[in-house]
């Protein structure tokens, strides 16, 4: 399905028929694609790029289409792999290796740091624990041929 370039949301980089790869979604996704352009928050003068979600109903293009900073789309994938080494190694660990805990992190960023941490506020931490670490195991072969994808593009990049 062809993005929308009419809209305040101005695609340059595409990725069209994107539910044919949207992880277990595929191929029945609402994400028809994905775009690198210029953000429709855009004032004259002051022009940023984003990263967008376009979902569609099958009869028009929906309101739940996100549209993100590019930084954030980057934070995001930083939170996923935290989460991922620390759901890995968490059986092999006591609480004395989390001393700060519900903290399990404090990753460094813009002269502060991004903090990652338990969601104590959840009323049902403990088994929604049990099941995001469920979800992570059945979806690890999906996400461990993005991260290897993801690793060779940063390596070929050289952000080192």
């Amino acid at each position: 399905m062809k993005i929308p370039s009419e809209l305040k949301h101005k695609p340059v980089i595409v990725s069209e028929d994107y539910n044919k790869v949207d992880g277990r979604l595929a191929p029945k996704s609402d994400a028809q694609g994905l775009s690198l352009g210029l953000a429709q928050w855009n004032e004259r003068g002051n022009v940023d790029i984003s990263a967008k979600i376009w979902r569609h109903t099958g009869e028009k293009w929906s309101r739940q289409s996100e549209e993100m900073p590019l930084h954030r789309v980057l934070d995001l994938s930083i939170l996923i792999v935290r989460s991922q080494l620390h759901f890995r190694e968490r059986y092999k660990k006591t609480n004395d290796d989390y001393p700060k805990y519900p903290e399990l992190d404090r990753i460094g960023m813009q002269g502060d740091a991004m903090n990652v941490a338990i969601c104590m506020d959840n009323d049902h931490i403990e088994s929604d624990i049990k099941l995001f670490d469920q979800c992570l195991h059945k979806d690890d072969e999906i996400l461990a041929e993005r991260m290897r994808i993801l690793k060779g593009l940063l390596d070929e990049l050289d952000v080192s």
